[in-house]
């Protein structure tokens, strides 16, 4: 069965191990590279801390070290983990999948390519599962994403075939697991020296270079700004400095039937 099979361990018998971990460490600096470029360029840590310290000076209460774990406990396991601040409509559906599915990818990438990518490994069947799983997960939860749920193509009527720089992230992670998938099966297929899996592993290592060296010019180092930017509102609120903004209106909630005759479309 293709889900218990290390894509990895197969690719040994032609790649040594070595040029697949250093591949890994590449990716990893490349990460680091273009997440402190863009730290710099766009100065969004500086603009945080400085924000963060305004923001302190207005405070109404001091929160003890119990308090902020619990604050900070809360945002990780409620905004992070699951996305609660999307709601509990389709897009915060898509966004998990895509978010999970990444992070099993990603981990059994990473532990079959070093501890077993050698040909004779022996690899406990739950890592390819992890893997595979992980990528069908990414690829569903992205196209969802790309196809339905993008706010120029839900809300704004754009075709779903227009491409700007910040749709360079989600392109590159569906097309690296997608590609990945398909590389994986045609290798399981064993098919006699064909070209068939060489084509779609070039194609699975292009896309994870567009993908880990494109952090610079993607979203992809937003990933580590909302989880601080996260924690750093809900402190906010807890002690009142509210990151300098005016507190909440005393207003009625109430509108009237009018507002539930069309569902907001707009982000």
């Amino acid at each position: 069965m293709i889900l218990l099979v290390n894509p990895f361990s197969i690719l040994a018998e032609t790649v040594s191990p070595i040029y697949m971990q250093s591949f890994v460490i590449l990716m990893l600096v490349l990460i680091i590279v273009g997440t402190l470029l863009d730290i710099i360029h766009k100065k969004n840590v500086k603009y945080f801390f400085e924000n963060a310290k305004k923001a302190k000076l207005s405070a109404t209460k001091t929160l003890s070290s119990g308090e902020k774990i619990s604050v900070i406990s809360k945002t990780i396991i409620s905004e992070i983990a699951t996305t609660s601040e999307l709601g509990t409509g389709k897009r915060r559906v898509a966004h998990l999948l895509g978010m999970y599915g990444t992070i099993l990818f990603w981990i059994g990438s990473v532990i079959m390519i070093f501890c077993y990518s050698n040909s004779s490994s022996d690899t406990p069947s739950f890592w390819p599962i992890i893997w595979h799983v992980g990528a069908i997960m990414t690829v569903v939860g992205g196209s969802w994403f790309w196809f339905f749920l993008r706010v120029d193509v839900y809300s704004e009527a754009q075709p779903w075939y227009r491409i700007i720089k910040a749709d360079l992230f989600v392109l590159a992670l569906v097309a690296s697991s997608f590609f990945g998938l398909i590389w994986s099966y045609l290798q399981y297929l064993n098919l006699d020296d064909r070209w068939d899996d060489k084509v779609f592993l070039v194609l699975f290592i292009i896309s994870n270079l567009v993908l880990f060296g494109g952090v610079y010019w993607s979203k992809f180092a937003h990933m580590f700004y909302k989880p601080g930017a996260a924690i750093q509102k809900n402190l906010a609120e807890a002690d009142g400095s509210r990151d300098n903004l005016p507190p909440e209106a005393d207003a009625p909630k109430q509108f009237g039937l009018g507002i539930k005759r069309d569902e907001p479309k707009h982000y």
